[in-house]
């Protein structure tokens, strides 16, 4: 020490600064652009796939709007003419005409926007349900048995029974079915999330969590809930398409009501004139396998870009 003196010629004060704890370099130390969002919404861009079948449903979804304006008649003030039956594609008719005489347009579109709002509702519904149900089920033990003994009684008897019962007791409109469906659809994401929570539950900052008194509320949306998020948007998107199907399925067995159009109901309908009019079957049965094509896309790219693992 005193040879370094000697030799710079400073004292011992100017020769060592003591560091002092300044609050602003910490933060712009411990500072990250890192979000977890803004990487996930830069690895789903990756998949040009997935990004121009998104684009697709959207224009689909908002042509359904704009074909109720630039079409020749409303298909809430359609009339019935037998000399119109089954009018092919043309000039008047861009879609033709069913078997009552009705353009066909009209009612596509109108059924396209119909069963889209009823497919996002539902699945919705149900998958907010069966993650809250399955969440619950699999962190509180005590509410296990409860929730094992209620999705066997639920899940051991066919669904289509209790939807038919519902039909023929309640009533077949739209708002009373999609209730029904997301009544009886929680059960598979609901059981897929129990065994996730089962994995996670456990583990030493979730017992660490417990231990410092957080609330069961916290420990489930904030330690568990995001490394749930992948499997969730993937069985979202999954059950869009999936409650479409499972309309039409209602639809063709008479337990929808038949007065608002639907994809399912136009299904229904055209099933006895596919040989003779194919276009009554073809022109809504596409508009179904583009829907079920673009979220199985969307849904797998929006998945895999959700995942943790691949934020690298």
């Amino acid at each position: 020490m005193i040879g370094i003196k000697a030799r710079t010629g400073l004292s011992e004060k100017q020769l060592f600064d003591f560091a002092v704890f300044r609050f602003q370099d910490a933060e712009r130390a411990g500072y990250s652009e890192y979000s977890y969002w803004k990487s996930v919404w830069r690895n789903f861009v990756k998949k040009k796939s997935a990004v121009v079948m998104l684009g697709v449903f959207f224009a689909l979804f908002i042509f359904t709007f704009i074909a109720a304006v630039i079409g020749k008649y409303d298909v809430r003030s359609l009339r019935i003419v037998d000399s119109l039956m089954f009018t092919r594609p043309g000039r008047e008719f861009w879609f033709g005409t069913d078997n009552l005489g009705r353009d066909y347009w009209a009612q596509v579109w109108h059924a396209t926007r119909t069963s889209i709002i009823l497919a996002v509702s539902v699945s919705a519904g149900q998958i907010l349900l069966g993650v809250v149900i399955g969440m619950v089920w699999g962190y509180v033990r005590s509410l296990d048995r409860f929730f094992t003994e209620l999705y066997n009684l639920i899940d051991n008897i066919p669904t289509i029974i209790y939807m038919t019962l519902i039909a023929l007791m309640i009533g077949k409109s739209y708002t009373i079915m999609a209730c029904a469906i997301i009544g009886f659809g929680w059960l598979a994401t609901a059981r897929n999330v129990r065994n996730l929570v089962f994995i996670y539950r456990d583990r030493e900052y979730n017992l660490a969590s417990r231990c410092l008194g957080t609330s069961l509320w916290r420990i489930l949306t904030k330690n568990i809930l995001p490394y749930l998020i992948s499997v969730i948007i993937l069985r979202l998107a999954l059950a869009i398409p999936g409650t479409i199907a499972y309309e039409t399925t209602l639809a063709y067995l008479g337990l929808m009501d038949i007065s608002t159009p639907s994809l399912g109901i136009l299904l229904r309908n055209a099933r006895s004139y596919f040989l003779d009019y194919p276009y009554l079957l073809v022109i809504p049965a596409s508009i179904v396998s583009v829907i079920t094509v673009t979220f199985y896309l969307v849904g797998n790219a929006f998945s895999d870009a959700c995942d943790p693992r691949n934020h690298v």
